[in-house]
């Protein structure tokens, strides 16, 4: 099975957990909490393998 391409980006499972968590909720603001949890977690993993 393939990995969602956003697993690309976020490497630990804690933040897989999240990511799942935050995309479920509705609105503008879980949007822009989404968005912002994606772009700090990415510089976050940025170096893992």
């Amino acid at each position: 099975m393939e990995q969602p391409p956003i697993h690309r980006w976020i490497k630990t499972e804690c933040g897989r957990a999240m990511y799942a968590e935050l995309a479920t909720r509705p609105g503008l603001p879980a949007r822009l909490r989404l968005a912002w949890f994606v772009l700090i977690a990415a510089l976050r993993d940025w170096r893992l393998p």
